[in-house]
């Protein structure tokens, strides 16, 4: 059998050699939605480019689809990735969207509109979807699959159940990647900033046969040396690093007009160090970083170097046909994920903490996972008043996760598996020259399975398993209508759910597992898009406001560090998202997001922990919440919180200034900045564990040729050097874990 880390390093060597092999020469296309785009690729002598979005399983201009979307470019990617950061970079990026992870890079947790899921368990289940390639990532591991060589990234707010599925309630984050074309074509940037922090992104298109059979190799290679001390031991330089690397192999056949087949596999190893907890870093009394934090420090005694080691693999064969009236689409998947990660838990020793716990917080969670997609699809082609595609859906899969602790709990595996139908339809009707109307319907089965198959010292192999299930109809209904040549309104309707829930990482821990029942999503949205000034300004408005019945949430931490799923009787949501850009000259590119999101839980009787050790234990942060104790032990009353992790306010600006040089080339300036507002990290509210007014930025200083062959540029990303909480750890102590520092370096672009 072959290696699978030898095949994928030697897939990624030779993608990135062959790349910089080549000469740099002109780039035929430019992405639409790139905002640093250089002065003489603006399309239609200065005005903005037109982007193209997939929201309906179709290639639309945004201006013309019924939903709020936004985009992210390949070179806006490649930027914010620079410094070789990973998924979670993604955060407020757009308006509405925000990222964040307690197990480093391996399982990010995505919120759109508020709505997203805290659990920190690799069986975790989020209403986020994440569709690569027009594959879903079902699991955390899977969703963290690096993104490189891609065409462009897409940010669909709001339920996506029709043509989407269960778990969308919120939105999809959609990657789409570079294809294999007719014509040699070679893409690379190279990156190497502080740390030793190094990010290289290539991507060679070379046709077998013209016309018939094209080939496209990628490759991601991301690396940081280690730079945090270990107080405790007194060891220098023994974590923050890894290396990271993926590698992506696609072919394309069309042996006639009518079929195309297009296999593709991609295969992932990480290798680094988890998230870093800093013991009691907050407060008390305040959420402000206190004289116990040392970015360059964290004082541990447990966690054996917080190793992470995760390896993934996805295979897909995409089949077309063109039947004259319609096109007929088959898309086969299969993907798999398995490592593990192990974390100091509590941030460090004791003398950091309020006081001692009953068992050493040192705990490894590892997994092994098998998915399989499959979906059909039968569409009109397109151009006509009329347009229609029904189709089927079918997902498996089956992991096991596996928790140990280092002397506490004894090792403990448990099983899930997930299989899932459906089937669906949509219609759109150009009724009018001005009035567009779409509606679509899914039915959805759905069946959860789980099980202890490792003996626990409360249970056996067989005990504690339980099944969920459920079948539901999900819907929508959209009218778009053209106001005048520059501008549009439109309104949709949407109902969506996440599937029934099982976790059960409590059985390692001495509790039975939880079980939530599935949340059911109405959402109504309405917003205007236009292009004004000879498409020289966007500006684009979406006002929303959605109910939830039983939203599924994460009571995690507390006096063991537990998760447990609770339904609250009902939640709501309500706010805004505003996607502008400004072409102000030829030389000059501003874009401005912004969203505003308020979010309430409505239950009067849901009671959660706190962060309390153990029952009779003191309470070690300052509750603001009425709390009453239950057996001993304190619980807080949430009706009326927001949900958690859902920052109030995201906004990001980006600005584009350059200065031709000569006939070829011009000297560029490119900042991106993003906000984030209020956001409260767990189900209660305290002083201590929630973050405000945190601002990022990033700059790039550089040369740039006009046809887009080369860009040369210094660049630095957290360029303020901020220290931004993003996340906390309650359990014994006032615990967090923060953003990556300040990494300034050069970089290389370039393309043929």
């Amino acid at each position: 059998m072959i290696d699978r880390s030898l095949t994928l390093k030697l897939l990624s060597a030779s993608t990135l050699a062959l790349a910089f092999a080549q000469p740099a020469l002109a780039q035929d296309t430019i992405d639409s939605s790139d905002s640093e785009a250089t002065g003489a690729e603006q399309a239609d002598n200065g005005a903005l480019d037109v982007i193209v979005v997939t929201a309906n399983r179709r290639e639309e201009n945004l201006q013309d689809v019924a939903v709020s979307a936004a985009t992210i470019s390949a070179d806006s990617a490649k930027t914010i990735f620079d410094a070789g950061a990973d998924v979670t970079a993604l955060a407020a990026r757009v308006p509405g969207l925000f990222v964040e992870s307690s197990n480093g890079r391996a399982a990010p947790r995505f919120y759109i509109r508020g709505l997203g899921n805290t659990d920190f368990d690799l069986a975790a289940s989020q209403p986020v979807s994440v569709v690569h390639d027009e594959v879903v990532l079902e699991n955390v591991t899977l969703k963290s699959f690096p993104i490189f060589d891609v065409e462009r990234i897409e940010v669909l707010r709001g339920p996506q159940g029709t043509l989407f599925g269960r778990n969308t309630p919120a939105g999809i984050v959609k990657i789409d990647t570079v294809k294999p074309g007719d014509e040699f074509a070679v893409t690379g940037s190279a990156s190497v900033g502080s740390f030793m922090s190094v990010a290289v992104d290539g991507g060679v298109t070379v046709p077998i046969v013209p016309g018939i059979a094209s080939v496209r190799l990628s490759g991601l290679w991301q690396q940081r040396d280690d730079w945090v001390d270990n107080g405790f031991t007194g060891e220098e330089d023994v974590y923050g690093a890894y290396s990271d690397i993926a590698g992506r192999a696609q072919l394309l056949v069309t042996p006639t007009d009518r079929i195309s087949l297009l296999g593709s596999y991609s295969v992932r190893d990480l290798d680094g160090t988890s998230t870093l907890f800093r013991a009691n870093i907050l407060g008390p009394g305040s959420n402000d970083l206190n004289e116990n934090y040392d970015r360059d420090t964290v004082f541990y005694d447990a966690g054996a170097g917080n190793q992470a080691q995760y390896k993934a693999e996805i295979a897909t064969v995409k089949a077309d046909y063109d039947a004259d009236f319609a096109t007929f689409t088959s898309i086969t998947s299969w993907a798999s994920s398995e490592g593990s990660s192990r974390g100091d838990i509590d941030g460090g020793n004791v003398v950091f903490g309020p006081g001692p716990i009953p068992f050493p917080s040192d705990t490894r969670d590892s997994i092994t996972l098998d998915q399989f997609t499959q979906e059909v699809r039968l569409a009109s082609n397109s151009g006509g008043t009329f347009e229609w595609q029904v189709g089927g859906f079918y997902f498996d899969s089956d992991f096991d996760v596996t928790t140990v602790g280092f002397d506490f709990p004894p090792p403990v595996t448990v099983n899930h598996t997930n299989e899932s139908w459906a089937v669906f339809g949509q219609v759109t009707s150009q009724v009018t020259d001005l009035l567009k109307l779409s509606g679509g319907l899914r039915w959805t089965d759905d069946e959860k399975n789980f099980k202890v198959t490792q003996t626990s010292f409360i249970s056996g192999p067989g005990e504690q398993s339980r099944n969920v299930s459920d079948e539901r109809l999900s819907w929508d209904l959209a009218a778009f209508y053209d106001v005048s040549a520059d501008a549009s309104v439109f309104a949709r309707v949407a109902s969506g759910f996440r599937a029934p829930t099982i976790q059960g990482r409590d059985v390692a821990f001495g509790s039975a597992p939880s079980v939530a029942s599935s949340e059911k999503i109405m959402s109504y949205e309405a917003g205007l898009k236009s292009e004004l000034l000879d498409r020289k300004v966007r500006f684009n408005l979406t006002g929303y406001y959605y109910t939830i019945d039983d939203p599924q949430f994460s009571a995690v931490g507390g006096g063991g560090n537990l998760v447990q799923l609770v339904n609250a009787d009902k939640g709501e949501g309500y706010g805004f998202e505003l996607d502008s850009a400004f072409q102000i000259t030829p030389d000059f590119l501003v874009t401005a997001g912004a969203s505003w999101n308020n979010t309430e839980i409505q239950d009067e009787n849901l009671l959660v922990g706190v962060c309390q050790p153990f029952p009779g234990a003191p309470v070690h942060c300052a509750v603001t919440d009425p709390t009453v104790v239950v057996d001993g032990a304190t619980r807080a009353f949430v009706d009326g919180n927001p949900f958690p992790n859902a920052p109030e306010w995201i906004a990001d600006v980006t600005a584009r200034y350059a200065v031709p040089v000569s006939s070829d080339g011009e000297v560029f300036a490119y900042t991106d900045w993003t906000y984030q507002g209020a956001t409260n990290f767990f189900l209660y509210e305290s002083m201590e564990f929630n973050a405000d007014n945190q601002i990022e930025g990033g700059l790039r200083v550089g040369y740039a040729r006009y046809d887009g062959s080369l860009e040369v540029a210094l660049f630095a990303r957290n360029i303020t050097n901020e220290d931004n909480v993003k996340g906390g750890i309650d359990f014994n102590n006032r615990t967090g874990f923060v953003n990556d520092p300040r990494v300034i370096g050069l970089s290389v672009r370039f393309q043929h």
